[in-house]
């Protein structure tokens, strides 16, 4: 056996289950982008909940996540954690007063032994807000989620815009009741 690999696996991504609710939106701008984040900041579940984030380089994951940590409360530099895997954030007064938040990006993880090594489960099983950028790359070792996200470019012909403000498509799934409870904040 491989030192720091476990038979059976201690962690282990259950099976993708049907969702149970689904919102279909787009953000037209950065403002709506922020506007999406206010409405999750605002509903409690977001204090518990984990979140997966899927998009192309560039689709808006990163922008989303700062949007959204900025309206729970967090203050001071937010940055994209691709060279360090995980950011640790906290809001001290925020709408649901102390939150620690965690932003992961698996997109450079590649090596099971660092889940434990780098101490993910224990940041998993954490109370907090856990978001997560390329969950594919840590398939079979991530619990499951609350809810994924997917942001995607807005096809529209003849658009010819650098893509920084560009519309946005946007999918949100719910998976648990967390998940159902952050889908109801989205209603108008």
């Amino acid at each position: 056996m491989e030192s720091g690999s476990h038979l059976p696996p201690i962690v282990g991504t259950p099976a993708p289950a049907e969702p149970l609710a689904r919102w279909d939106g787009r953000w037209a701008d950065e403002a709506g982008t922020a506007a999406f984040a206010q409405r999750l900041a605002a509903c409690p579940a977001i204090t518990r909940a984990t979140i997966t984030l899927a998009g192309d380089l560039g689709a808006g994951k990163t922008t989303f996540v700062r949007h959204l940590l900025r309206a729970l409360g967090v203050t001071g530099r937010i940055k994209s954690p691709t060279y360090a895997v995980v950011e640790p954030h906290r809001a001290e007064a925020g709408p649901h007063g102390p939150l620690s938040a965690w932003h992961f990006d698996f997109y450079r993880f590649g090596d099971p032994r660092e889940w434990e090594d780098a101490g993910f489960r224990e940041l998993f099983a954490s109370a907090g807000l856990k978001l997560v950028e390329w969950p594919e790359h840590a398939a079979g070792l991530m619990p499951a989620v609350d809810a994924a996200l997917e942001i995607g470019p807005e096809e529209t012909p003849g658009d010819e815009s650098d893509g920084t403000d560009a519309p946005r498509r946007v999918t949100m799934q719910a998976f648990t009741d967390t998940g159902c409870q952050l889908l109801a904040a989205l209603a108008p």
